[in-house]
C-alpha cells in the first residue's frame, strides 16, 4: 500500500482547492509551505508542499512521475467523477483499458492525475487495451 503522494506545486492553496474541488479531498492540516489532504480517515493521503511560483517544471521528455491514481467504487461513482470534471471545465482522457476504466486529466501544475475504476468483474487480464472510453 502506497501510504501517501508528495507533490511539489508552485502555489500549494491554488493547488488544494483543485484536488478538493476535482477528486473530493479535504485540507486536515496546513504547516508552513505545506497542505495536507485526505480522501478518508487518515490525516494524509496527499502532500502539496509550495516551492513558489518561479519553480520550473520538468523538461518534457524527462524522467520522473507519469501520474498518481484514485480509485473510486465502481462505474456509478467514475461516471459521477467524470460529471463533476467536465463541470469544472477540467480537460479529461476517459480510457477504458479492459481492467479498468480510467480518467486522466492534470492538476494546475501540470502533474497528471488518474481516477479509475476496476472491472476486473468483465475483464480478468489487461492484453494491452487502451481504447476511448464513452461516459
Amino acid at each position: 500500500m502506497v501510504g501517501h503522494v508528495h507533490l511539489k506545486v508552485r502555489d500549494p492553496e491554488l493547488s488544494a482547492r483543485f484536488y478538493e474541488k476535482a477528486v473530493g479531498m479535504r485540507v486536515t492540516e496546513r504547516v508552513g509551505p505545506f497542505v495536507f489532504l485526505s480522501l478518508s480517515d487518515r490525516h494524509h493521503d496527499l502532500t502539496l508542499e509550495g516551492v513558489g511560483e518561479r519553480a520550473p517544471h520538468p523538461p518534457p521528455g524527462a524522467t520522473g512521475l507519469y501520474h498518481f491514481a484514485f480509485e473510486v467504487a465502481g462505474r456509478d461513482a467514475l461516471r459521477a467523477a467524470w460529471q463533476r470534471l467536465r463541470d469544472l471545465g477540467i480537460e479529461v482522457d476517459a480510457v477504458n483499458q479492459g481492467i479498468s476504466w480510467a480518467l486522466y486529466f492534470a492538476d494546475p501544475d501540470g502533474n497528471g492525475v488518474e481516477v479509475y475504476c476496476d472491472t476486473r468483474d468483465v475483464r480478468a487480464a489487461w492484453g494491452g487495451l487502451s481504447e476511448p472510453l464513452s461516459l
